[in-house]
């Protein structure tokens, strides 16, 4: 019993410091989430959350709440799940109603203006830190030679360059993205088992 209260305080008290002081939404709070249950606590493995960061992404909703209920359930059942929920939420709603009350006050302020925009630049590095860890867990049992392994390695740019380029809707290049996972998934499946 003391073993799960531990448990549950770790996923509360976790949630909650990366929630209030991680800016920038999902994308910068996944990778922090990757060192603190993957890393620090070894709640989780490093494909797991990477699957997780995947299904969040691709889940309606955003991307740091789907994945805190995602790691929560994984390590404590439904429970963990409401508990990660609530250490996720909290500090925006506090942050936001607190902002919400002083915005007209500083809204105009050069030195608010500042701050922000020296952010956004903080922000962009550790959503490029996330973007090259994730294509680091993809590319790490890559082998030479292998079809699937080619393949992985593909989707990568072309997603970026459907993206940016041809402005390609991110929901159609997800869903892309994950048949050609299910027919790879298959069709390595069959050679393993043609063996």
């Amino acid at each position: 019993m003391k073993s799960k209260a531990k448990l549950y305080f770790t996923l509360f008290f976790e949630m909650l410091k990366l929630s209030a002081f991680t800016f920038g939404g999902g994308y910068v709070i996944v990778p922090l989430m990757k060192r603190s249950f993957v890393e620090k606590h070894a709640l989780l493995t490093e494909k797991e959350m990477l699957d997780y960061t995947a299904v969040a992404q691709s889940a309606p909703g955003a991307v740091a709440v789907n994945a805190a209920i995602l790691v929560g359930m994984k390590t404590g059942g439904i429970l963990g799940a409401a508990i990660t929920l609530l250490a996720t939420i909290l500090p925006p709603l506090i942050i936001i109603t607190a902002v919400a009350l002083v915005y007209e006050a500083f809204s105009e302020s050069i030195i608010i203006a500042a701050v922000l925009r020296g952010m956004r630049a903080g922000i962009c590095a550790v959503i490029a830190d996330a973007v090259l860890s994730m294509i680091s867990a993809v590319t790490k049992d890559f082998t030479k030679g292998s079809l699937f392994g080619w393949l992985r390695i593909l989707i990568i740019p072309v997603s970026f360059v459907l993206a940016f380029v041809f402005k390609v809707n991110a929901a159609v290049i997800v869903s892309v993205g994950a048949v050609l996972g299910v027919i790879t998934a298959a069709l390595k499946w069959k050679k393993g088992g043609a063996k």
